[in-house]
């Protein structure tokens, strides 16, 4: 099997509908609606076209970064 051309929308047996987010002769990797990301060797994968068009993607949030209170910690012992 050939690559497949990103940004398809495709059915999978086993994980139903997806976007195509690369692909070439060695490996495809689909963004799956319920399943999330996943890779499968190109030549052994079976998928068919789907109608329609693939939903929105919510891009991933932020993880803010907490602050670190060992600075507050050591001015206190430094006072003493």
């Amino acid at each position: 099997m050939k690559a497949l051309q990103e940004g398809a929308y495709i059915q999978h047996f086993q994980y139903g509908l997806g976007v195509v987010t690369e692909s070439d002769s060695e490996r495809t990797s689909i963004d799956f609606d319920l399943h999330g990301m996943k890779k499968f060797v190109t030549s052994l994968m079976v998928v068919t076209p789907a109608e329609g068009t693939p939903p929105k993607r919510r891009r991933a949030k932020r993880v803010k970064k907490a602050v670190a209170a060992a600075p507050a910690i050591a001015s206190i012992a430094g006072s003493k």
